[in-house]
């Protein structure tokens, strides 16, 4: 086990919002609340696991409709094209467009996924006690939440795309029934990402559970 210690094993606590390191006393009668921004102060989420799961789940849900469906429908001279995200992709590559394709299928196929699978690896990691680096499991977190929020960028171009390419029956361009479950996974994940607290990886490192 190293040796380091928690702050709540020393009677102290980050405040979620601004990052003050408080004076807290561990008892959930008592609410305590941040000196300077006035947010109130816990040692660990509430529920951040439980929490975490029902998003990720709903999330994982949302993400099959958002590729099996499509995402975006192209309508030429009474002609509608509905396309999916990996539709759009092959389409790109066709196109000769491999920079773009590259950048889609990153950042709205495995984006999401290694999103979802790093998640839960550190939701498994923690009520199973698998033996993962914390360090390692650190960054992951933080990497996942950085890159979060790169994972709209099918919703940006569908949204310039239609409000660009907009000559009434000649030629338009709509968002297909995949872009609300899309953003649905997106902005799940992002939740997730926010509710599970990342001090529970360190829990079991320095025996503070």
């Amino acid at each position: 086990m190293m040796d380091i210690r928690s702050a709540r094993s020393l009677g102290m606590a980050s405040c979620s919002l601004c990052h003050k390191l408080c004076r807290f006393v561990d008892d959930d009668e008592i609410a305590q609340y941040c000196p300077r921004c006035g947010t109130r102060l816990h040692s660990r989420y509430p529920n951040s696991v439980v929490r975490t799961w029902a998003l990720l789940i709903t999330a994982a849900i949302c993400f099959l409709p958002a590729n099996l469906y499509p995402i975006m429908v192209v309508s030429q001279l009474g002609n509608d094209t509905p396309s999916t995200i990996f539709g759009g992709v092959v389409t790109l590559v066709h196109h000769g467009a491999y920079g773009i394709a590259a950048v889609v299928f990153i950042a709205s196929l495995v984006v999401p996924f290694l999103k979802l699978i790093g998640l839960v690896i550190l939701l498994i990691k923690i009520q199973r006690g698998w033996h993962l680096n914390a360090n390692q499991c650190t960054s992951m977190y933080r990497m996942i939440e950085f890159i979060g929020r790169w994972s709209m960028l099918d919703i940006f171009v569908i949204a310039l795309l239609a409000a660009l390419v907009n000559l009434g029956a000649v030629a338009r361009i709509e968002a297909g029934p995949a872009a609300t479950a899309f953003g649905l996974t997106v902005v799940l994940t992002m939740l997730a990402a926010m509710t599970f607290d990342p001090r529970l990886i360190w829990d079991k490192e320095v025996g503070d559970e």
